[in-house]
């Protein structure tokens, strides 16, 4: 068929992108093919999925089970850069869009499209990340938002659906908007906008209550080249150790994230975060790579990792400063290998214990018992050589009567 006729939609399943199927086709005169991807999203079965979007009249419906794909390649990029946000946030929606957007363009080209849809308002990040994302991948290919561009609001949505006899059951909307995945989960919108109310119970999913903790749990994560490989001797994939991870830190409250967020789009929000099992896989590798990381290489690694979350974040994963970026943190990557003990409970991942064949922790070096290897006169020549920028400049500061002022009083 001609790539003028057909229309790619991300599809989710729900009302929004279930009316857009037939809403586009109505504007635009256009035939859409729906494409879903499960990220560990949980919810309803792709096949489910795929029925309904046929149903709402998609003539293609294209879905794929991407949760490992999405594990090995971008949340464990993600952990080897120890990407939080301003901070405390690890990406949950940044570090999806670019996996999705490229199975969406991988349709566009295997059904014939040139353009593909989201469901993404004007608003916030992610019809950036979608769109540059697109533009990065294929800049031929066109990107359309229904909500944005077609004026598909809610009440006309709910009189599309009835007036074209949908099959979608129309449950009581939720007062949050929510994206989550395997990574992560992310909450807004509703009373969170007023950001002096606090959290309620029902905001969260993925965390049980850190005030009421079970008994404190300890994990040993094994980690090769900056990726989990083993948890407490057991072999694991990246997918089954986030998994894992989210079910064991998230029974002890670990990953709640409460901020005012700094949006690509220039406004402020007020976001809620759930990510028990980035947070302590994120806390345990960032413990190893102080164990094996050389000093200045970590001290750079440090201010790169803060510059990648931020690039990430906004919709440049495919860029050439990510790309160059990823080059130096995977090359850090090498010798991150050993085992971290942690003990979670009451919201807290604690490391305990730490240990490495590549680490350049030596103890005969920190030990201060006898016997150590340091030699500790060699520390004189060192002191002399290190402080003489700092010596010859404050002589000139004393030359120039701008020296350091001392107190002038007697000492009792």
């Amino acid at each position: 068929m001609s790539d003028k006729n057909r229309i790619v939609l991300a599809y989710s399943g729900g009302l929004d992108t279930s009316v857009a199927i037939p809403y586009l086709k109505d504007r635009t005169g256009k035939d859409v093919v729906a494409v879903s991807l499960d990220v560990g999203q949980g919810g309803e079965s792709l096949e489910t999925i795929k029925e309904r979007a046929l149903a709402c009249g998609a003539v293609e419906a294209y879905i794929v089970d991407a949760r490992d794909e999405f594990a090995n390649e971008y949340c464990m990029q993600a952990l080897k850069a120890n990407a939080m946000y301003e901070g405390v946030y690890p990406l949950v929606s940044a570090i999806s869009r670019p996996l999705i957007t490229k199975h969406l363009v991988r349709a566009a080209h295997q059904f014939g499209a040139d353009t593909i849809a989201h469901g993404c308002t004007g608003k916030g990040n992610d019809q950036v990340r979608f769109e540059v994302s697109i533009q990065s991948i294929d800049p031929e290919l066109k990107a359309i938002s229904p909500i944005r561009d077609l004026s598909l609001t809610r009440d006309v949505e709910i009189a599309f659906a009835k007036e074209h006899k949908l099959p979608i059951v129309q449950t009581e909307k939720s007062p949050f908007s929510i994206d989550q995945n395997v990574w992560g989960r992310a909450i807004e919108t509703g009373f969170l906008e007023d950001p002096w109310n606090a959290p309620t119970k029902d905001c969260y999913s993925y965390t049980d209550d850190p005030d009421f903790p079970p008994v404190e749990d300890e994990v040993v994560i094994e980690f090769k080249e900056g990726v989990p490989v083993k948890i407490d001797g057991r072999e694991v994939t990246p997918l089954q150790a986030i998994e894992e991870m989210n079910r064991r830190a998230g029974a002890q409250g670990i990953g709640r994230v409460d901020l005012i967020e700094d949006r690509l789009v220039g406004i402020k929000s007020r976001e809620l975060y759930e990510a028990p099992g980035a947070i302590a896989l994120i806390t345990a590798h960032e413990e190893l790579e102080n164990m094996c990381l050389e000093r200045e290489q970590h001290r750079i690694k440090r201010g790169i990792d803060k510059r990648w979350a931020e690039l990430v974040y906004d919709a440049q994963w495919f860029s050439p400063a990510v790309h160059s970026l990823n080059a130096f943190i995977n090359d850090t990557q090498r010798y991150v290998s050993g085992e971290i003990r942690m003990v979670m409970h009451g919201g807290r991942a604690v490391v305990v214990g730490r240990r490495s064949d590549s680490s350049l922790y030596d103890y005969n070096l920190a030990t201060y018992d006898s016997g150590d290897t340091f030699d500790q006169n060699a520390s004189n020549g060192f002191i002399e050589i290190y402080g003489l920028p700092t010596k010859v400049a404050a002589a000139r500061d004393v030359r120039f009567g701008n020296g350091i002022e001392v107190p002038q009083n007697d000492v009792e």
